[in-house]
């Protein structure tokens, strides 16, 4: 066990910090070395394993995250823009790798992880499941073989307790479509139709957005042109397929040298 890899959770009280702190304890690959949550939780200073309604690991919760950087070999992070940069900072001085699953980043966000990443690894993926990282490549290579005659819509479901949107995956997969076709996501992306739009751009990449129930992930990527349609799908049913994604992602950057990566490198694809 003192060979496995240290891995700290960020967010632990939340359902995907929740998630990831069992799928690390049920791994034989890694093992749990910390638990961080904002200062003046009701969790900090409790025992991990007791505040989820299990026994007792001996992993204590808290809001140091420099502490408990210095005893991990990685940190899993999906929490919010402004505390992942922060973690980033904290993740590069300590030397560890820093696998960043939040979404909703603005370019003041992602400037501030590039210079972390000078310093250490990290690993950030708007969505970190197989399924959807192979829907990205097939995205690309779509795009890239159909004209602007195909316009593309992207179309995302999530549960109604989502913050942001469109869904990091959503931006993902628009990325993947605009590589593709050598153009700018921010150059052709129309997410904002309301009330009296006017025909639609020809070339646009569009993002439709729905919010409902306890949808975990839905994605759809729709070219559409003239008497036929192709449509790329990625469900969701279960958040263990994130999780199981970031904890690979942590443990194959152990070997990997400072700077961004993504899943599609931890993927090999």
């Amino acid at each position: 066990m003192t060979d496995l890899p240290g891995i700290v959770i960020t967010g632990a009280s939340g359902r995907m910090g929740q998630m990831l702190i069992k799928t690390v304890l049920g791994s034989d690959k890694a093992k749990l070395v910390g638990a961080i949550e904002r200062d003046g939780h009701d969790w900090i200073g409790q025992d991990v394993g007791v505040v989820m309604g299990g026994q007792p690991i001996g992993v204590t919760v808290t809001s140091d995250a420099a502490a408990a950087f210095a005893e991990a070999n990685a940190v899993i992070d999906f929490t919010a823009p402004s505390a992942t940069v922060a973690f980033a900072q904290a993740a590069a001085e300590a030397g560890i790798v820093h696998v960043i699953g939040t979404t909703g980043m603005e370019d003041e966000h992602l400037s501030q992880i590039a210079a972390s990443a000078a310093k250490a690894t990290v690993i950030r993926a708007g969505n970190m499941s197989l399924g959807v990282n192979l829907l990205t490549g097939l995205t690309k290579k779509v795009a890239a073989a159909l004209g602007e005659e195909f316009d593309i819509e992207v179309i995302e479901a999530h549960h109604n307790k989502k913050v942001d949107a469109p869904s990091g995956t959503a931006l993902m997969l628009g990325e993947a479509a605009a590589e593709g076709r050598g153009v700018k996501l921010s150059d052709v992306r129309d997410s904002g139709r309301d009330g009296i739009t006017g025909a639609r751009k020809k070339g646009d990449i569009g993002f439709a957005v729905i919010r409902g129930g306890d949808i975990v992930g839905e994605h759809d990527v729709l070219f559409a042109g003239e008497g036929e349609r192709i449509i790329l799908r990625h469900v969701a049913t279960d958040r263990g397929i994130f999780a199981r994604g970031a904890l690979r992602a942590a443990i194959w950057g152990q070997d990997q040298a400072p700077g961004e990566y993504d899943m599609m490198d931890v993927l090999g694809l």
